[in-house]
């Protein structure tokens, strides 16, 4: 699968009282992959956060396969999905490392909208930017 990967080494501190990797840290984990995904691919973008654009997040769901505990390394792929004018849909697959090979554990998706504040300081709509464009097309060629 072509895409950004992020790897995590599951600690005590992503588990719940039973041992298990409490189901928040699925969707922080997505954060972040998409977060060093835009750092390493548009720096233009995570630049003009300081202008006023912003990447509001409009959903973000996860289904859970199978459970992660401590010390599992996982691996979160992202691969683009939908592209529209303002908006578009990461695709996340979550694989556990295991010397004889992967395992699939968790698929999730968000979807992302581009804002920007407006004249009233409410936020609007706004176009995504040409490098968030050409992002898709890296990742999807897999150059990382």
């Amino acid at each position: 699968m072509k895409g950004f990967e992020y790897r995590h080494v599951v600690t005590i501190e992503d588990t719940d009282l039973l041992g298990n990797v409490n189901y928040v840290n699925y969707i922080s984990w997505q954060g972040r992959a998409r977060e060093l995904c835009l750092r390493e691919y548009t720096p233009d973008v995570v630049a003009g956060f300081g202008d006023g654009v912003r990447l509001l997040t409009v959903s973000c769901q996860c289904e859970y396969l199978r459970e992660l505990t401590i010390f599992d390394e996982v691996a979160v792929r992202m691969t683009p999905g939908e592209v529209g004018q303002t908006q578009m849909t990461m695709r996340f697959e979550y694989w556990r490392q295991r010397p004889d090979g992967e395992e699939l554990v968790a698929t999730g998706e968000q979807r992302v909208a581009c804002v920007r504040p407006g004249p009233g300081g409410d936020m609007v709509p706004a176009r995504l930017p040409e490098s968030m464009r050409r992002l898709v097309d890296a990742v999807t060629a897999g150059r990382r």
